[in-house]
């Protein structure tokens, strides 16, 4: 059994024949390069892109029809990555979390860790794979929805952990109608959990980092953004971490920041 976090000489020094690599990238950039054998998921495959909250969780239907395009076997062994540090290859674990498939590992720093080790890439069009029949059990508990947020906003054991910038977070600038924060929430930059210096592998520090911001992984924890790509690293972060509780916003500041009905903080 593969760890839940994997490094990339690990991941190349043993046997990749019986393990489901998936890179999360545009297709222009998989086409480019990926990891030989690896199968390519978009981001547009994990969305369900109805505006104002495009972020949101697909349809079963449209889940399954992912899952059976990229031979889906329960009992396989997933490789998630992608060319970002964590962002996507998180969302895509989340996603596995809802369909109750245990059995994957990130790999640390994604292909830019793998080239800056020196392992090989492949260019080209993904490999085609037999479609599966693919028929989910959807486990919701890792989705929070806004009731659950508001829930939250006073309950001193639950955190709100927004993964946004400092100037999303204070209010000067927004993808939604209005700005700001959700009250009582924890701003901790999804680009400080990532090392540029280490080919955008996690930084090391993780625990100490969020302990710093006051992000206390046995309370029940809520992770956001915009429209839950950038917090799918940080809900990835709590998965490696060991978070009990752990769920993430899928309407994200897209839902909230566009409603009349949800309360707005502004300022650091």
């Amino acid at each position: 059994m593969l760890p839940k976090l994997i490094e990339p000489e690990d991941l190349a020094n043993g046997s990749r024949d019986e393990l489901l690599m998936i890179h999360v990238a545009d297709p222009i950039a998989f086409a480019q390069a990926h990891l030989p054998g690896a199968l390519l998921v978009t981001p547009a495959d994990l969305v369900a892109g109805t505006p104002p909250a495009t972020g949101r969780l697909p349809d079963q239907a449209r889940l399954e029809r992912l899952f059976s395009a990229i031979g889906y076997q329960p009992e396989q062994h997933m490789v998630v990555y992608d060319d970002e540090g964590g962002g996507w290859a998180g969302r895509f674990i989340w996603t596995l979390d809802i369909i109750g498939h245990r059995n994957w590992s990130y790999l640390n720093g994604g292909i830019h860790a793998w080239h800056g080790a020196g392992l090989p890439l492949a260019s080209g069009e993904a490999a085609s794979v037999a479609p599966t029949s693919v028929a989910l059990q959807l486990d919701l508990s890792p989705v929070a929805e806004v009731e659950d947020v508001l829930r939250a906003i006073d309950d001193p054991g639950q955190l709100i952990w927004d993964v946004r910038s400092a100037e999303e977070f204070a209010g000067l600038k927004s993808g939604s109608r209005r700005a700001g924060h959700i009250p009582g929430a924890v701003n901790l930059d999804w680009m400080a959990l990532k090392d540029p210096a280490r080919q955008l592998r996690l930084v090391e520090n993780l625990e100490a980092l969020l302990n710093a911001h006051g992000i206390d992984g046995e309370k029940s924890v809520i992770t956001h953004c915009q429209t839950h790509h950038r917090s799918g690293l940080s809900y990835l972060v709590g998965r490696l971490l060991g978070f009990p509780r752990l769920r993430a916003f899928h309407g994200s500041w897209a839902e909230w920041g566009n409603r009349e009905d949800t309360p707005v903080a502004s300022g650091p």
